[in-house]
């Protein structure tokens, strides 16, 4: 593993891989994994039933899981060990943006003041992308019966949101990943492409597209 990277956040849309991605590359590391666990939001299924209605209790629920994951952050030694987790505490104001109404958005806001998140920075963040019929794809095949109800629009506004998310964002490494010919899990060539991208990545902005892979 790059020593220098102690902390590494896979990110990305529903469906696009990371769970996946992070739980390898934390085999790989000897990392330590940290996921989401958005299964154990109760409202998760109920929201992409009737989005409008259960909006605010899924965005506070993850809100207030994101606060207590804050705090095992602060509590964890960083300085010795390394840490791979599935989801970047800061992409929670994400979706609320995206789902809540303007007064929905408003009592948010003040709860996320009052919460006062600061997670420690990753050191690197790796962004998988992937078209929205690549996404639907992956989300059918793992058959979690509440996200076949997700519709085609709500990923496109998801993916949208994570394009613009990324585009100005600047406190971390990053690596972009196109996942829609890339199989980082059962490839053995292109797993060994983006960990040897990895290993040679120190600072700014890097892409990956094994299709036209050179390092």
């Amino acid at each position: 593993m790059n020593e220098q990277f102690r902390y590494i956040v896979i990110e990305g849309p529903i469906g696009v891989g990371k769970t996946s991605l992070a739980s390898k590359l934390a085999d790989e590391f000897g990392s330590e994994l940290l996921l989401e666990k958005a299964e154990e939001n109760p409202f998760l299924a109920s929201f992409y039933q009737n989005p409008q209605q259960y909006a605010l209790s899924a965005q506070l629920h993850f809100l207030l899981q994101r606060a207590q994951q804050v705090q095992d952050f602060r509590q964890a030694d960083m300085f010795h060990g390394s840490y791979i987790a599935d989801f970047m505490v800061d992409k929670d104001r994400l979706f609320a943006q995206m789902t809540l109404n303007k007064d929905e958005l408003a009592l948010y806001e003040q709860i996320y003041k009052h919460l006062t998140l600061d997670a420690p920075k990753p050191d690197l963040v790796i962004y998988l992308q992937a078209p929205i019929e690549t996404l639907r794809e992956r989300i059918t095949r793992r058959g979690i019966d509440y996200e076949q109800q997700i519709r085609d629009d709500y990923l496109l506004r998801l993916s949208e949101s994570y394009t613009r998310f990324f585009y100005d964002y600047d406190d971390s490494a990053m690596l972009t990943v196109n996942t829609q010919s890339t199989d980082l899990i059962n490839n053995p060539d292109d797993y060994s492409a983006i960990l040897e991208k990895i290993n040679n990545i120190h600072s700014g902005r890097h892409y990956f597209n094994q299709s036209s892979f050179a390092l």
